[in-house]
């Protein structure tokens, strides 16, 4: 279950440039000051309060509908991480849907694993130690090296500019989850800050499996997000690359500042 969490970050990620908004929301507007006539009362209307707006789609672009979408964008990621890789790791159906539930689900607590983005690979979640001992296995960082040396080869403009021109698909696809009047590009720039902000942990991660999965034994880790413990387990060096290339992203797609810049 946790490599299949991977890889949908991992997915994620190495597409997180395929995503763009605008946000809309009403305020109240005032009207000048006057002294004679009075003032007409204050008007609510909506106005456009565009926070990380992408570029418009050319005149001649043309998309398939929302549903018929997979093979588009199935060859079009073959262009960008190759045929091979397409094949092995990309789930074949609802692609665009399964991206675009990802990536929202990521600063939650748990994703939507059977809608993850990518199939399910050999191996699993390697431990050491049993019961007051169990920790985290560095030695299952190594697993993940292949996905993210995919996601540090890929080209950061050609992603986006993917993304870019299926946005407005990835739009209808964000609104269909019940986000009317939302923009997709926002929440994934949100998601980017998220995943951001996971911390580096030094030292062996204790564990614990009340149940069937394991969680952190720290509540302080086991209470981040979904998307930064993800991060967490697949160790720092891992976790270094796949920020750099969020930054790489995060820099094309918004146009808001980091919550750490000023």
């Amino acid at each position: 279950m946790e490599r299949q969490r991977l890889l949908a970050l991992i997915a994620t990620v190495a597409l997180v440039a395929i995503a763009g908004v605008v946000y809309f929301q009403n305020r109240q507007a005032s009207a000048p000051e006057q002294t004679a006539p009075p003032p007409p009362p204050p008007k609510e209307e909506a106005e456009p309060a565009i926070r990380n707006p992408v570029p418009e789609a050319a005149p001649e672009t043309t998309l398939p509908a929302l549903a018929e979408s997979d093979g588009a964008m199935r060859d079009s990621l073959t262009g960008i991480f190759g045929r091979d890789a397409v094949a092995q790791f990309l789930t074949p159906k609802d692609i665009i849907r399964r991206f675009v539930v990802t990536i929202d689900n990521l600063p939650r607590k748990k994703v939507a694993v059977e809608l993850r983005p990518l199939v399910p690979t050999p191996g699993k979640f390697a431990t050491s130690g049993s019961d007051e001992t169990l920790t985290l296995d560095p030695h299952n960082y190594s697993r993940y090296a292949p996905l993210v040396r995919l996601v540090e080869a890929a080209d950061a403009k050609q992603l986006t500019a993917l993304y870019f021109r299926f946005y407005s698909l990835f739009q209808r696809a964000y609104e269909d989850l019940g986000y009317p009047g939302r923009y997709f590009n926002d929440r994934l720039v949100e998601v980017i800050d998220d995943l951001l902000a996971t911390p580096q942990v030094t030292g062996p991660i204790k564990l614990v499996q009340p149940r069937v999965f394991y969680e952190f034994a720290d509540p302080a880790l086991e209470a981040r997000s979904a998307g930064q413990k993800v991060l967490i387990r697949m160790g720092n060096e891992n976790a270094d690359a796949i920020k750099a290339k969020l930054t790489e992203i995060r820099t094309i797609i918004a146009k808001t500042k980091p919550p750490s810049a000023t």
